[in-house]
């Protein structure tokens, strides 16, 4: 009881049955949730599997240990999925897998931990990393990165029209006392948000330092790409995405193999690519999920099978 509401608190899992559905479990087969968080869409994995079943779970934050499932079918795997490949050899089912699980946003647990730095709504250090034992810190970043990469930041993974005007003031800012609080931070860019705007202006830009100190659209192309090398040919890849920058690079690996949505031809003019859609379009959180989980609102969940050696489906 104490771990399912530990579960429910830390992260409420999105889409779980669409999710479940979309991997096309088979109850014998091998599975890796690269994003075990709060472990719900592995406690729904696990529900489908039978004794001989395998269940891998990836999680680079401390903090998610303490969901960990004690179920002789299930690995914990302490990392970061951009790893995926040589644990999955390490553990010898490279090329085995019957489907990977990757549920991309940020769980419930982080915005809602003071300590960690992720939301605006608290008070606390600039921190925002998803793994706090390692890496640098938001406010390392904001002490220490040059004028332009902090502009190239925010207009990159904020979509912030106002990118040089910020990065310029936290520069001149940061001369005269050393920025390390969300208060002090929210004081330096308080100019730039308006009343009706400011909670959307606050969230791209609390993204766009997050995306940097993680790395995660870095992380998330490597985990991609390792799919093709982990997943057998007709197993499922299902991915859940939150903001358009990472659904952006999902939609364009899963249609055509690439990260750039360049479309490849063979000699009789059909397109080249390692993967068969399940769904031409994404799919997205019913009325009555959203109503429960605010937080699921923006959620796109694309399914894809990996296509036979010969081309087939």
């Amino acid at each position: 009881m104490q771990q399912r509401q530990m579960e429910g608190c830390y992260h409420v899992p999105v889409m779980l049955q669409e999710s479940l559905d979309g991997l096309r479990i088979i109850p014998s087969g091998i599975y890796v949730d690269v994003t075990f968080g709060g472990g719900g869409h592995s406690r729904g994995i696990l529900s489908r599997l039978k004794e001989k079943g395998r269940l891998f779970g990836f999680d680079q934050d401390a903090d998610a240990e303490q969901n960990i499932l004690h179920d002789t079918r299930f690995v914990f795997v302490r990392s970061n999925f951009r790893y995926l490949h040589n644990f999955m050899r390490y553990h010898q089912v490279a090329g085995k897998v019957d489907g990977v699980l990757a549920d991309l946003g940020v769980s419930s647990h982080h915005f809602d931990d003071e300590q960690r730095g992720f939301s605006f709504r608290f008070e606390g250090k600039l921190d925002m990393r998803m793994n706090t034992r390692a890496g640098h810190t938001a406010a390392d970043v904001l002490n220490t990165y040059p004028e332009k990469a902090l502009a190239d930041i925010f207009y990159l993974y904020g979509e912030l029209k106002t990118a040089g005007k910020l990065a310029s003031l936290i520069v001149k800012k940061r001369d005269v006392e050393k920025i390390e609080s969300i208060e002090q931070l929210l004081q330096i860019i308080k100019p730039f948000t308006s009343k009706d705007k400011e909670k959307k202006f606050l969230a791209r830009f609390f993204q766009s330092l997050r995306i940097e100190v993680n790395h995660e659209l870095q992380a998330l192309k490597d985990m991609l790409s390792q799919t093709l090398d982990v997943i057998k040919p007709g197993g499922r890849l299902v991915v859940i995405t939150y903001h358009s920058l990472e659904d952006r690079l999902v939609k364009n690996f899963l249609k055509t193999g690439n990260f750039e949505g360049k479309t490849i031809q063979d000699f009789y003019g059909n397109v080249e690519t390692p993967f068969r859609l399940i769904h031409t379009k994404a799919l997205t959180p019913s009325e009555e999920e959203i109503e429960r989980n605010p937080r699921s609102r923006s959620a796109k969940l694309r399914i894809a099978e990996v296509k036979q050696q010969d081309g087939g489906k």
